[in-house]
């Protein structure tokens, strides 16, 4: 149906009065779940994202993405078909977590440092959940088990890593990015030297660069926060009027001949539209379902995001001409690739993960703990050293091989 259609515009106006008069009918609940909402945005997302967005959109303005670019284009381009430029997104979307890869996305499109395509390309495989949601509150919070923290952890962004692979034939003949100049100085001083030229360019006093970098970061942050807490009043709306339960039923009769356990259908429809929920409805599943189908859906659900997550990266986008089809095409074969190397690494992890387990436990077996508590900036070191790791990860490839490509052509 074209979005243009009449049909499409009374389908929609029908179903905006419908939550109107359900909110109406339902204001005490809706309340309260616009409460809860905004408790989660205040205590969990306004800390843990506002310094990552502050220093990136920094970062961006001093030239660092452009050091980086130069340093990783011998490994982004040929293995992610996207400029050096992506790998400073790819650092920071997996350690910060969605959607700051949408927003870096858009601030190079916006910049001319990627074509649309390249666009496409990198916010599919870039927006994850950040290490300490997937291992902290995921593993040890829902699954009380710091084993499954492993296997989420490593399904999770191995998956988001040959999905970018994948994503390299997407749009095959379109425009790509323009190569770097490449001259006699060695890689390492042609990076600086691109990193004070962008500065120049630039041109903006670091007070200016700074007090612009946090406006844009409370700017993204309110419209996420309008997002979760709308998304959370309509999650617990569509529960109270039984719309998510008759899903969940249909969706069990549809994946049951296929040997899908009925007990996860809550889950995929929780997971649906909010990550947080539909990994805790995986992780509440009765004991006689096997855990792997537990981990495969958890990690499924983590690797979609959920409607709400979708939601915040279409509006961030929506300033650029990056689509969002390609966006949303990629979340689900991510789900799909993150359930199926669950099952496939399930065995080899529950073994070496017994090996480095202080007690001697049953692999993957129900270890109550409580969710650590976490300060600011707890979460800001840990996800900065999972940014520089990653960054260091890159950074050595891509110096290998620009070493081997400067010996062949001599």
């Amino acid at each position: 149906m074209s979005r243009h259609s009449p049909v499409l515009t009374l389908l929609l106006a029908l179903s905006t009065v419908f939550i109107v008069i359900s909110l109406i009918a339902y204001s005490q609940i809706s309340f309260e779940a616009a409460v809860r909402g905004l408790k989660i945005w205040w205590e969990v997302v306004f800390p843990s994202t506002l310094p990552f967005i502050v220093l990136s959109e920094v970062l961006m303005g001093l030239g660092v993405v452009h050091f980086v670019g130069v340093l990783l284009e011998p490994l982004m381009r040929p293995l992610f078909n996207v400029p050096g430029t992506g790998g400073f997104v790819l650092a920071m979307g997996f350690s910060s977590g969605y959607p700051v890869a949408a927003k870096l996305t858009t601030r190079l499109r916006l910049q001319g440092n990627v074509t649309k395509a390249e666009g496409e390309r990198l916010v599919s495989f870039t927006t994850t959940g950040d290490p300490l949601f997937v291992m902290g509150a995921v593993a040890i919070g829902f699954f009380h088990s710091e084993q499954m923290g492993i296997i989420l952890a490593l399904t999770h962004y191995l998956s988001a890593v040959l999905m970018g692979v994948i994503f390299r034939f997407h749009a095959p003949f379109a425009i790509t990015s323009a190569p770097l100049e490449k001259n006699s100085l060695p890689l390492p001083l042609r990076a600086l030297q691109a990193m004070h030229r962008a500065r120049i360019r630039d041109g903006r006093p670091f007070g200016k660069l700074m007090g612009e970098a946090v406006q844009s970061a409370l700017n993204t942050l309110l419209m996420i926060g309008g997002f979760i807490i709308v998304f959370s009043v309509l999650i617990q709306l569509f529960s109270t009027i039984h719309l998510t339960q008759i899903i969940s039923t249909l969706l069990s009769i549809i994946l049951g001949p296929f040997g899908f356990p009925p007990a996860f259908s809550q889950a995929i429809v929780a997971g649906l539209f909010e990550v947080t929920l539909g990994a805790q409805a995986a992780s509440i599943v009765p004991d006689e379902v096997s855990l792997v189908w537990k981990a495969a859906i958890a990690s499924a659900v983590l690797s979609w995001g959920g409607l709400s997550v979708h939601a915040q990266v279409a509006s961030i986008l929506s300033e650029t001409d990056i689509r969002v089809a390609p966006y949303l095409i990629a979340r689900a074969l991510h789900a799909l690739l993150a359930a199926v190397l669950t099952f496939v690494f399930w065995g080899p992890l529950a073994t070496v993960s017994s090996w480095f387990m202080e007690k001697a436990v049953p692999v993957f077996v129900h270890v109550k703990s409580e969710i650590p508590a976490t300060s600011w900036w707890e979460t800001l070191l840990l996800s900065g050293g999972i940014a520089i790791g990653v960054g260091a990860i890159l950074l050595c490839t891509s110096l290998t091989l620009s070493r081997m490509n400067r010996s062949k052509t001599r």
